[in-house]
């Protein structure tokens, strides 16, 4: 389950469904890496951003405009005890 928002609203820390070639919903990353320009002459404002993958630790590049819409995903997070 994800939800789409705006690249230009995550934070380090957040979390992004970044794209890869062999899976069409995008490989869950955590940003590690934010980094945005100012709108020049002809475009408007990017953000260039990298993930380190939840599942692999692989870093993951991504460069778009502030406003194009991303998936992040829902996470629900519970305590719980361990019992051996």
């Amino acid at each position: 389950m994800s939800k789409p928002i705006e690249l230009g609203s995550l934070k380090i820390g957040s979390y992004i469904l970044l794209p890869v070639s062999d899976q069409p919903t995008g490989e869950p990353c955590r940003i590690t890496e934010y980094d945005t320009s100012k709108p020049g002459k002809h475009g408007a404002a990017k953000a260039r951003i990298v993930g380190m993958g939840v599942f692999d630790d692989q870093k993951r590049p991504h460069v778009g405009p502030v406003s194009m819409q991303v998936h992040v995903p829902l996470i629900d997070k519970r305590p719980g005890q361990i019992i051996s």
